[in-house]
C-alpha cells in the first residue's frame, strides 16, 4: 500500500495506450545538416495540402511522412503532404523564435526541445492551444507529460515519448567480474555492486556526469524536489539536492561512479568510451536505447535493462528524462488541419506502435506498453538487441515515474548551462565540495535570473 504521501507525488497515468533526447535520435540536440525528405511514400494525392515541418532530428522527420502515409488512408478527404526541414539543433530553435515574433515565414508544425520549449510560451504564446485537438486522445496518455507543455490551461506542444530513466548493464562485463545486476535495487546496492566491480576489473562501473543533469533529475524525483518551486524560485542548493549530488559524490570516491568523456553517457567519445569496455553501466532515459542500436552495435545480446536503483522511500522510482513538444504556430495558414494531423501522428494508438517501431522510444499512449504482439514483436529491433524485453521493466513503473514541473520553466536554461559547464565540473573533476559548489550556483543563478 503506497503513503498519502506518495500517492499524491505520483504522475497521473491513464492506462489504455528523445539527442539528447527528448531522446532519440532521440529527443534531444540532434546533430545535423539540412534535409527536406527522407523518400517516405506518404500516399498524398495532388491537391493534398502541403504542411511545412521543422525538426533537429532527422528520424523524426521520417516518423512524421510515415504517419501522413497513415493519416492520408484513413482521411481522404484532407490529405497532406509534410515538407520536412531539418536542421541544426540552435540554429532552428534560434530560426523559430525569430519567425513568432515576427509572425512571417513560421512552419505549420515545429518540434521544440522541452528545455527550450518555456522560451516560446513566454508571455502570450505565438502558438496554438492544441486542447481541442488532443482531446480525443487525451485519456490515454500519459498526463504529466502532457503537463511538460502547458501553461494556464493550455496545451501547446505534444510529447513524443515518456522518457522514463532505467539502468543498462553490460552483462557480460558483470559476470566476468561476478557481479549480479538482479541484486540492484537501492542506491546502496549499486554502490556496493561498483565497489566490487573496480576492484575486480580496475574499471568504472557508472559514470559521474558532468555535462548533463540525468541523474540528478532521477535523485530529484526520489527524494521529492525540483530545481525551483512551483511559483519559479531558485533552490538549487536545498537540502535534497545537496543530498543527491553528495551522494553521486560518495559514490565517486566509492570509485563506483567515474567521469567519462564527453561529460555523459549520451556523445561520441562516451560511446567510444562503452565500445572499449571501460563502463558497464548507465543509468539513462528509454530513449537511450536508441543509441546502443546506432553506435554500439557489438554490444548486442549483452544489455540488460533493470529499474533504477532507487531509495527505499522513494516518492518516485523513476523520472521521465528529455522530451520534444511538438506545437502549431498561430500564424500558420493551415493551423487547423495542423493540429489535427499532429495529434493523430503523436497521440493516436497508430502513432505510438510507430514511434515504438520506428524510433524506439516508450510511448506516451500507454495501451501500447500492454500490447505484446507490438512490444514483443521479435522482429523488431529493439526486442532483438536487448537481452530483455524494456515493457517487462516498464510494466512494473507504471505508477512510479515522475516528473520535474521546472523542466520547462523559464530559467531551466540557465541551469542546464550552469551545472553542465561550471557546477558539476567543480564537483566531480576539482573536488570542490557540494554545499559549497552549489551555493555558488545558487549565487549566480540568482544574479543571472534577476531573482
Amino acid at each position: 500500500m503506497q503513503s498519502p504521501r506518495k500517492m499524491a507525488a505520483l504522475v497521473g497515468v491513464a492506462l489504455a495506450l528523445g539527442m539528447t533526447g527528448c531522446g532519440g535520435d532521440g529527443d534531444e540536440p540532434g546533430a545535423g545538416g539540412s534535409s527536406q525528405t527522407s523518400g517516405v511514400d506518404q500516399g498524398a494525392s495532388d491537391d493534398a495540402t502541403e504542411l511545412e515541418l521543422w525538426t533537429f532530428v532527422d528520424l523524426h522527420g521520417k516518423f512524421y511522412e510515415e504517419m501522413a502515409n497513415k493519416w492520408n488512408q484513413a482521411n481522404p478527404d484532407k490529405q497532406v503532404k509534410i515538407a520536412v526541414n531539418v536542421m541544426p539543433y540552435d540554429d532552428m530553435h534560434n530560426k523559430l523564435q525569430l519567425a513568432l515574433n515576427s509572425g512571417e515565414g513560421v512552419p505549420d508544425i515545429v518540434d521544440i526541445e522541452v528545455g527550450r520549449f518555456a522560451n516560446y510560451i513566454e508571455g502570450s504564446p505565438a502558438l496554438e492551444d492544441l486542447t481541442s485537438a488532443a482531446a480525443p486522445y487525451a485519456q490515454d496518455v500519459v498526463k504529466a507529460r502532457m503537463d511538460l507543455y502547458s501553461k494556464d490551461g493550455k496545451l501547446y506542444g505534444l510529447p513524443t515519448h515518456v522518457g522514463t530513466t532505467l539502468a543498462f548493464y553490460n552483462t557480460e562485463l558483470l559476470g566476468a567480474a561476478g557481479v549480479d545486476y538482479t541484486t540492484i535495487k537501492t542506491w546502496d546496492d549499486f554502490k556496493a555492486a561498483g565497489e566490487a566491480y573496480h576492484a575486480a576489473t580496475g574499471k568504472c562501473f557508472g559514470t559521474a556526469d558532468t555535462a548533463a543533469q540525468w541523474q540528478e533529475a532521477l535523485l530529484m524525483a526520489q527524494l521529492g524536489t525540483d530545481w525551483m518551486t512551483p511559483q519559479g524560485q531558485l533552490q538549487v542548493n536545498n537540502d535534497r539536492i545537496v543530498q543527491a549530488v553528495s551522494m553521486l559524490k560518495d559514490l565517486q570516491t566509492a570509485n563506483a561512479i567515474c567521469t567519462i568523456a564527453g561529460g555523459q553517457p549520451d556523445n561520441e567519445e562516451a560511446f567510444g568510451e562503452y565500445n572499449a569496455g571501460n563502463f558497464a553501466a548507465a543509468i539513462m532515459p528509454e530513449w537511450f536505447m536508441s543509441r546502443y542500436l546506432s553506435y554500439l552495435p557489438d554490444l548486442s545480446g549483452k544489455i540488460a535493462i533493470a529499474p533504477p536503483p532507487a531509495y527505499p522511500d522513494s516518492v518516485h522510482t523513476t523520472v521521465g528524462g528529455g522530451g520534444t513538444g511538438t506545437a502549431v504556430p498561430s500564424a500558420g495558414p493551415n493551423k487547423a488541419l495542423a493540429a489535427e494531423y499532429l495529434a493523430y501522428a503523436k497521440l493516436s494508438l497508430d502513432g505510438n506502435i510507430m514511434i515504438w517501431d520506428s524510433l524506439g522510444f516508450d510511448p506516451v499512449n500507454m495501451a501500447v506498453w500492454k500490447d505484446e504482439a507490438v512490444t514483443h514483436n521479435p522482429d523488431n529491433d529493439y526486442v532483438k538487441y536487448f537481452q530483455n524485453n524494456v515493457f517487462d521493466v516498464l510494466n512494473t513503473l507504471t505508477e512510479e515515474i515522475g516528473y520535474l514541473p521546472s523542466t520547462t520553466m523559464q530559467g531551466m536554461p540557465n541551469i542546464n548551462n550552469m551545472f553542465g559547464t561550471t557546477t558539476l565540473n567543480e564537483i566531480f573533476e576539482n573536488d570542490v565540495d557540494v554545499k559549497t559548489a552549489l551555493d555558488q550556483a545558487q549565487a549566480d543563478l540568482k544574479n543571472e535570473l534577476g531573482q
